[in-house]
């Protein structure tokens, strides 16, 4: 709003510059001519500006009814307010200045900028110190689980014999790294081993258990209590124990 005052104000003085020593009226009235567009607005606030700074004088003032018409006359003060706001020195030392602020403000730019990418630096590497942690121990929990398989893997002969084994021991494995409670129950394993080997009989299955627990790749373990046997069918006699449970 300052700025419009100004350019207002500055419209007047070049306009009575033209006579500096005529008299002008201060506010425009219907087709008579003025310095001031009105007594409101830019106008009026510009007018008011250029009196009380002494950039005009009133000369004399006119009464019509209501309304009092002054006029006035250009000062030496408002020639050289003028002079000063048009001079091309002035702006060149106002472009000075701006120049100068801008380039004080480049070092401290700088600094922030810097200091910004410091922390983003720093926040990337502790991100990806986190990931690397991650994928070390997914790593470490791969090959643990490829080792325990290869360990666990029967011999040629009996993957052979009984196609049906390594899956056992997959079973088995994932079972308990699962989290799952207790050792695995025979129809389980049976139930599992069934869906992908269909012509698997209940005969084959215990032989190829006796078979994997004689090379050591599984334990047999006998039912704790009769209630135990909710699927005798299941059961692997041993001598006078009854296997009914199976575990790596």
């Amino acid at each position: 709003m300052t700025d419009r005052v100004t350019e207002v104000l500055i419209a007047a003085l070049k306009q009575a510059l033209a006579d500096p020593s005529a008299e002008w009226r201060l506010y425009k009235s219907g087709k008579l001519d003025g310095l001031f567009p009105g007594r409101g607005g830019f106008g009026g606030d510009a007018a008011v500006r250029a009196i009380t700074q002494g950039l005009f004088e009133v000369t004399r003032t006119e009464a019509k009814g209501k309304t009092v018409i002054e006029w006035v006359r250009l000062t030496p003060h408002g020639i050289e307010f003028l002079n000063e706001c048009e001079s091309p020195a002035r702006a060149l030392h106002s472009l000075r200045d701006a120049l100068r602020a801008n380039q004080q403000a480049v070092p401290l730019w700088l600094a922030d900028m810097r200091a910004t990418l410091r922390a983003l630096d720093d926040r990337l590497a502790t991100d990806a110190q986190k990931w690397q942690q991650r994928l070390d121990a997914m790593a470490r929990r791969v090959e643990d689980t490829l080792r325990r398989l290869d360990s666990a893997a029967p011999p040629p002969e009996i993957t052979r014999a009984f196609p049906w084994a390594t899956d056992a021991l997959a079973y088995l494995d994932k079972r308990r790294g699962g989290g799952a409670n207790g050792d695995c129950p025979l129809p389980e394993l049976f139930g599992a081993l069934a869906r992908s080997h269909t012509g698997l009989s209940v005969g084959a299955f215990h032989e190829g258990l006796r078979r994997l627990r004689e090379r050591r790749a599984l334990r047999l373990i006998p039912a704790r209590a009769s209630s135990d046997l909710s699927q005798p069918e299941f059961a692997l006699l041993d001598g006078g124990a009854v296997l009914y449970y199976a575990a790596l």
